[in-house]
């Protein structure tokens, strides 16, 4: 007997090195010793949640509050995210359905083979579980996501809070609307605060807390569903899926195709910065602010 218990190797390496040490045995013995020892293939397990924040259940019930503060006075509260990108054209989509006969696909994932790259961003409405998600062909920017949320607002909206004044979103803590990002903040006080006139609260969720995030588990997820095991073939196909999204629950999806491109590595100048109508919340600063449009400058 050595220190050795975990092998990464199989039983017919386990069968050459006992022979080696002139033990002859066969390779169902070896797999029934293994197992009446409580050896098994086993892969790794993602349950070491590592170093959370220190803030991070301050910022949760603060998320809670915030959340039900506008709801119960009837303003929009909106969760956003980027879906993953999806290649676009003749490629396998993981995933099965029922059919007679399997879809043939690429071979090869080569981008250059498809139509393009599409990249769903969401706004999932929790008051009214209804999502709209904008499918944009080129980079997931901070510009990109402002327009959406600007059309959203302008289109979207009436339907739901026709008087609302007021703006309430719940984000992760990198991306596009990233918590750190300069052009995030600057493209919400130009798009949004400025030129509808009104309020937009943010509050992040917490480094690592994403999946927390509702859009992934209430819209994202159901996507996910409605499209699997079907290839991607272009764009028209794309809408179809995400429209033709429903849950028991009554979710609703609507979607929208954005042919604007959009630049990456654009920056915002610290002169600008100073500019924005921001302030900064007394809890989680870091991760909770509120816009206001210009020369309304409001004290949290």
């Amino acid at each position: 007997m050595t220190a050795d218990k975990w092998l990464n190797c199989r039983l017919r390496g386990l069968q050459t090195h006992l022979a080696e040490k002139a033990h002859t045995v066969s390779l169902p013995v070896i797999g029934r010793l293994l197992r009446q020892h409580n050896y098994r293939l086993r892969a790794n397990v993602k349950d070491n949640e590592g170093h959370s924040p220190a803030a991070r259940d301050a910022q949760f019930l603060y998320l809670q509050a915030q959340r039900r503060q506008f709801q119960e006075a009837h303003q929009p509260v909106l969760s956003i995210d980027t879906k993953k990108k999806e290649l676009v054209g003749d490629f396998k989509n993981t995933g099965t359905v029922w059919c007679q006969s399997a879809d043939v696909v690429n071979v090869h994932d080569f981008p250059g083979q498809g139509v393009g790259k599409a990249v769903p961003y969401g706004i999932y409405d929790l008051t009214h579980n209804r999502g709209t998600v904008y499918v944009g062909q080129s980079a997931d920017t901070a510009e990109f996501a402002a327009d959406n949320l600007a059309h959203w607002w302008e289109y979207e909206r009436p339907a739901c809070f026709a008087a609302a004044t007021r703006l309430l979103l719940h984000a992760d803590c990198g991306g596009s609307n990233s918590a750190r990002g300069k052009l995030w903040k600057q493209q919400l006080q130009e798009k949004l605060c400025d030129r509808f006139a009104i309020e937009v609260t943010v509050c992040h969720y917490p480094t690592g807390c994403s999946k927390w995030n509702p859009i992934e588990h209430r819209l994202f997820s159901e996507i996910s569903k409605t499209w699997a095991g079907c290839p991607l073939r272009s764009f028209d196909l794309i809408l179809h899926y995400l429209r033709e999204t429903t849950t028991e629950t009554g979710l609703a999806v609507i979607a929208h195709l954005v042919t604007k491109v959009y630049q990456k590595g654009l920056e915002v100048a610290d002169k600008v910065m100073a500019t924005l109508q921001i302030i900064y919340h007394a809890t989680c600063p870091q991760w909770n602010y509120t816009i206001h449009p210009q020369n309304q400058r409001g004290i949290l």
